[in-house]
């Protein structure tokens, strides 16, 4: 069974189950992805720009990028409907950041690991130096 919880859009309180918002939100949803499907499918409006759309339908732009990052209208077919990356804002038809950006956290992860590894290297040659040196001094001082 679902939890009590409240529509992120209209605050009302529903049965979460399978839906993160309530039914009338999500026909009203569904209404609107009818409205942008329609639009786009027509041959002229197959390259339009999410801001085309919106300004042709009606439909408010963060919905419309719902209907993208979900893949219900697809990037493949319609080429120009993208979202902006979580990270710098760059247009991106998949994924929640663009290839920059993963780039640059992948060489940054990188770099840090090699940090951790010179770290550790010279952890344990510090260890061994320390131990070699600690039982010379001991000898010396059993003497």
């Amino acid at each position: 069974m679902g939890e009590l919880a409240n529509c992120p859009r209209c605050n009302a309180l529903f049965m979460k189950e399978f839906k993160t918002i309530c039914d009338k939100c999500y026909k009203e949803e569904e209404r609107d992805f009818d409205t942008v499907y329609q639009f786009i499918r027509k041959k002229e409006n197959r390259t339009s720009t999410v801001d085309e759309v919106v300004e042709a339908t009606g439909v408010k732009r963060d919905i419309i990028m719902k209907f993208v990052k979900e893949g219900r209208l697809r990037t493949s077919i319609f080429s120009n409907l993208t979202y902006p990356c979580q990270k710098c804002g760059e247009p991106i038809k998949e994924g929640k950041i663009c290839e920059n950006c993963t780039s640059e956290i992948n060489n940054e992860l990188k770099r840090e690991q090699e940090i951790e590894e010179v770290e550790k290297a010279n952890k344990i040659k510090e260890r061994k130096h320390s131990t070699y040196i600690s039982e010379v001094t001991s000898r010396k001082n059993h003497r």
